[in-house]
């Protein structure tokens, strides 16, 4: 059940010109509408002057919202997904694509209007996607939680010719992967990175976790699915220095790990509520977006 909207954040992509007078119309449609507007410190520079209202950096914005519009691309969308879980707040994107690809920003300009109509009357209809939680254990470092929406991604720095992890899944020894990574992702973030590295396309109502290495050693090693209520555990092996591992985030925070460093990725006690397009299905999308299944 979707609580009442009272107020509405509005992020774009960080100078999308293209977005201007769209946030402007935005902003009217809502207050015409009694709800109260807040924008995106940034997104209100490209807003028109008469436009300026209540603004919030892109860490506080998910704090005083009860949904947030997001115009831009993927990465914009995943920025304030993980801001929303970090905030601890359960409240939902509707995400406009204007970027390349927009497989999570799945709606069209022209659909805009209809989507916030039906979020405002409570009609609308929410995809819920499971996110990761993962708490790294640094040496001379208190642990650190992150909640991110596609993947946890392991990768070998600008020297490293190979890394090497010991991967548990459980508490159970799985497999030492040498490779030049390793993908920890979600079901949603089946279709990012993980694609690109060979692993599967896993529906985003599965509740599952895939384990891909990235360009390993041996051609035995590979992608894996495991179910979503599993532990995996990584530990960095690769001795030599603190540039030769580094753990990333969605892509949008990451940092060095060494032999010693534990990394827990686990399934998220909260979910993340994306707005539905109207017409469009799972599959729709696939067919769109990565001709999936063309000759």
């Amino acid at each position: 059940m979707t609580s009442r909207i009272h107020r509405v954040g509005i992020v774009a992509k960080h100078g999308l010109a293209a977005a201007a007078e769209h946030l402007t119309r935005i902003g009217m449609w809502l207050r015409e509408r009694k709800l109260d507007v807040v924008y995106e410190t940034e997104t209100a520079r490209l807003a028109q002057p008469a436009d300026m209202h209540a603004t919030r950096s892109r860490e506080d914005l998910p704090g005083c919202v009860d949904l947030i519009v997001v115009l831009g691309g993927d990465g914009t969308l995943l920025a304030m997904a993980d801001r929303i879980a970090q905030a601890g707040r359960d409240i939902p994107i509707l995400g406009v694509n204007f970027g390349g690809l927009g497989f999570l920003t799945e709606l069209r300009i022209d659909e805009l209007f209809p989507a916030l109509e039906s979020v405002v009357k409570g009609t609308a209809t929410y995809d819920e996607r499971l996110m990761l939680s993962a708490t790294a254990s640094l040496r001379n470092t208190s642990d650190e939680t992150r909640v991110v929406l596609n993947d946890v991604v392991f990768t070998k720095g600008p020297l490293s010719r190979m890394i090497e992890l010991s991967v548990s899944v459980d508490g159970r020894f799985v497999t030492r992967v040498k490779a030049d990574g390793l993908i920890i992702a979600s079901a949603t973030g089946s279709t990012a990175y993980n694609l690109a590295a060979g692993g599967p396309i896993v529906h985003p109502s599965v509740d599952a976790l895939v384990l891909t290495p990235i360009a390993p050693h041996t051609l035995t090693n590979r992608p894996v699915v495991i179910p979503g209520d599993a532990e995996v555990e990584v530990h960095a092996q690769t001795p030599g220095g603190s540039d030769d591992v580094f753990v990333t985030y969605d892509g949008q925070y990451g940092y060095p790990i060494q032999p010693g460093d534990v990394i827990h990725v686990r399934k998220a006690k909260q979910m993340l509520r994306l707005v539905k397009a109207p017409d469009r299905g799972y599959f729709e999308l696939l067919r769109e977006k990565l001709k999936w299944g063309e000759r």
